[in-house]
């Protein structure tokens, strides 16, 4: 079932990275939001072929169809900017880095699940 599901995703947005529209109108951007798309689908879905686990599975899932009704509602195929605040409580009322790291974690999109922290 989550295979069917997978495949049907990545379809789906080959099919977008070829009909879509910039909302600017101009061909360079489409050419280059287009481009985005193909390269970004599969990029992603190489990186999590080797995902295991229906909860893994599902949350990867998740992620494409977020990612996908996001670049259908806004007009735009990259990802949202996010506020993650990059220390997350001062060091003083902090339990320390692991109490930080796990409110990163913790604050991150599920539309950015898959992107490597920077």
């Amino acid at each position: 079932m989550d295979r069917v599901k997978v495949l049907s995703l990545y379809r789906r947005f080959l099919k977008l990275s070829k009909t879509w529209e910039s909302t600017s109108g101009n061909k360079q951007d489409t050419f280059a939001e287009r481009k985005y798309i193909k390269d970004e689908t599969r990029t992603l879905f190489k990186k999590n072929k080797e995902v295991t686990g229906d909860k893994e599975i599902g949350l990867c899932i998740q992620e494409a169809d977020t990612r996908l009704e996001m670049a259908l509602h806004y007009g735009t195929p990259f990802p949202r900017p996010m506020n993650i605040p990059h220390r997350g409580l001062p060091m003083s009322m902090s339990k320390g880095k692991k109490a930080q790291e796990r409110l990163r974690r913790l604050s991150k999109p599920v539309y950015l699940h898959s992107h490597d922290e920077t």
